[in-house]
């Protein structure tokens, strides 16, 4: 009978939004009209409804579309537990790293643009990185300790290795090496300081590989945004509403929150262990009277409905509406493996872009390259990426499909999630 009713209860959650939220993706009156099982789609909410009810989870908005129709859409649990605020299809989420596609989409739209060239040294647009190094350990006989040796880069950092993370920089927390621990001291999150401050900050530290040489995650897209600054002339907060968020009508998609917006804040739970919230920034620090760092490697908030019109544009190879962002080729390009061949690379989990895991990393995003190695259902050529706080989203250019997870958690405890979403969505899949 409880299955009978969250069937029940899908169906007519799918049908009723479908005409509201996801107008700009079309009308669909069921699922199966784009291959979809209502039934297995169900299981959706059964699943993450039963992790909200034990404690697991605040809160989750899910949505998947597919042929440009919204198909699912589901807010389950609370947006704020503690105070019993139930969650909703547009409440607002810290979307962390999910920006980082976003900026660069950016800079590929000032590279057609032919503002950017991205095989150009990064010093051409930021001269502070004319002179950086490359930090290398050697081990001091005497003391038996480490020292850092600088050295200088065999070849130049270039725009190209920002998009793809083989620049040389680093994050700080993803390491225990001395130019990790470098990286954590010198203040780089800093919301207090503008992105050219920031720019200034990194470039006297030393790189923890020669550029090209590694795949390393790292603050290599907050580097991009302050590129997008100096090349386009504008503040990269106004970029991006300018030339991205705007034109999509992303309204919900910004550095910071209005007061009206801020009333849809979603946070994760507290930790029972701690009694706090972890890791989370407050409404109130998220005005835009607060906000000096733009961030492009994990400073917007956004929405469920907000982002699944970003990742249409990309599943229509680069428009949506009649809005153009990106030619096809450049999303052809953006969404391919641009990783040296044979380079050392490491990741987490599902997200790892390691030939072990059959995936490799694009201009912005992870994509798989390989039908095989990786267990996850998927598509050779599907892209995707997560949020520190939980969120995640995937596009299937192969299936049309994508889909968008909302939820703040602690990012080790999200894993799970990300994966069980992939196995539901395409189990739902009946041609």
């Amino acid at each position: 009978m409880k299955c009978k009713r969250i069937l029940l209860a899908t169906c007519i959650f799918v049908c009723c939004t479908c005409s509201g939220v996801g107008q700009d993706l079309g009308k669909l009156s069921r699922p199966e009209d784009s291959g979809l099982s209502t039934e297995r789609l169900a299981r959706l909410s059964k699943l993450f409804q039963a992790e909200v009810d034990k404690g697991a989870i605040p809160g989750v908005v899910l949505l998947v579309a597919r042929d440009g129709k919204l198909v699912y859409l589901q807010a389950l649990g609370y947006q704020d537990r503690e105070k019993r605020v139930a969650m909703k299809p547009d409440a607002i989420f810290r979307i962390a790293s999910m920006t980082k596609p976003i900026t660069s989409v950016a800079v590929m739209m000032l590279a057609e643009e032919g503002k950017i060239d991205l095989l150009a040294p990064v010093s051409q647009y930021l001269p502070e990185f004319k002179d950086v190094k490359v930090g290398v350990e050697k081990m001091d006989p005497s003391s038996g300790k480490a020292t850092l040796s600088l050295e200088d880069p065999k070849r130049a950092m270039t725009v190209q290795d920002l998009l793809r993370h083989t620049s040389g920089l680093v994050y700080g927390a993803f390491g225990n090496t001395l130019v990790h621990q470098a990286y954590n001291q010198a203040n780089l999150f800093d919301g207090n300081q503008t992105l050219a401050e920031f720019v200034t900050k990194v470039s006297k530290l030393p790189l923890a590989h020669q550029p090209g040489s590694v795949w390393e995650y790292s603050m290599s897209t907050d580097v991009l945004g302050r590129i997008v600054e100096v090349v386009s002339g504008m503040a990269f907060d106004r970029f991006v509403e300018g030339r991205i968020t705007g034109p999509l009508a992303m309204h919900d998609t910004a550095f910071y929150l209005s007061a009206a917006q801020s009333l849809r804040l979603a946070g994760p739970q507290v930790d029972p262990a701690t009694g706090r919230r972890p890791g989370a920034s407050s409404a109130e620090d998220l005005t835009k009277e607060k906000q000096k760092w733009f961030s492009g490697g994990g400073g917007l908030l956004s929405t469920a409905p907000d982002y699944a019109r970003f990742c249409q544009m990309l599943l229509n190879r680069g428009e949506l509406n009649g809005v153009r962002l990106l030619s096809p080729k450049t999303i052809t390009v953006m969404t391919s493996d641009q990783l040296p061949p044979g380079i050392p690379r490491s990741g987490y989990e599902d997200l790892a872009p390691t030939a072990e895991m059959g995936q490799s990393f694009g201009l912005g995003f992870a994509v798989r390259t390989d039908a095989g190695h990786n267990p996850l259902s998927g598509s050779v050529g599907d892209y995707f990426w997560a949020g520190a706080y939980g969120t995640y989203f995937w596009v299937d250019s192969q299936e049309k499909i994508f889909a968008v997870m909302m939820v703040q958690m602690p990012f080790p405890q999200s894993g799970y999630y990300r994966r069980v979403l992939r196995e539901l969505v395409y189990g739902t899949l009946v041609h």
